[in-house]
């Protein structure tokens, strides 16, 4: 028989899935019990509502982000390695959400999707600068480029392109936008060296 934490991961698990494609609103606390074979007597006994089930996902997945980003920039690998590895991470997580998935956080789980962008800024934008500060050792950029206005430009571009209204109003997904900011972006700071190197990690990228 299953322990109540098996039970608790198999429906965070199956709803997690079901929520970032198609999306939160789309799915019913029936079609889980329905699909996992139990009741919602049962999920009631783990979670609170929907809303709860959500949250413990979206959470998980950012520890997980934040778990393997904390690996790279601690790591002594070169800075265009650590760049690409980044990028791989984030992209894969990012084409597990769809942009219906992205909206319906937004408008019928508010919170959560502040908690989100606190996360972004806080933790996925931190360490990029991280990583800037560290870069200046090993001459990265070009001589004429500011970091600190660097860091601003991923965030901002972030922020204003990678929100719901804006995709949904698109035909590029979150992945595409975010592998072109930071590819455009870094590619015109890079030097003609390190934008080399980091050709040579990003292209496994696109097989992933």
């Amino acid at each position: 028989m299953a322990t109540d934490t098996e039970i608790r991961r198999r429906i965070i698990s199956f709803a997690q899935e079901r929520f970032l494609n198609p999306g939160f609103s789309k799915v019913t606390l029936d079609e889980i019990a329905s699909e996992l074979g139990i009741s919602k007597k049962t999920i009631y006994k783990h979670f609170e509502n929907k809303e709860d089930i959500l949250r413990y996902g979206m959470q998980e997945m950012m520890r997980a982000i934040a778990k393997e980003i904390d690996r790279i920039v601690v790591s002594d690998r070169p800075f265009a390695e650590k760049l690409a590895g980044m990028m791989m991470i984030i992209g894969k997580q990012l084409s597990k959400l769809s942009r219906s998935a992205q909206s319906d956080m937004k408008k019928f789980a508010p919170e959560l999707w502040k908690e989100i962008e606190v996360f972004r800024r806080e933790q996925i934008f931190t360490k990029i600068e991280k990583m800037i500060s560290q870069a200046r050792d090993e001459n990265i950029f070009r001589p004429d480029v500011n970091e600190q206005v660097l860091v601003l430009m991923i965030l901002n571009c972030v922020q204003g392109i990678l929100n719901p209204d804006v995709l949904s109003q698109n035909s590029f997904s979150a992945e595409q936008a975010f592998r072109i900011i930071f590819k455009t972006i870094f590619e015109g700071a890079l030097t003609d060296g390190a934008r080399k190197d980091f050709h040579e990690f990003d292209s496994p990228i696109h097989n992933f």
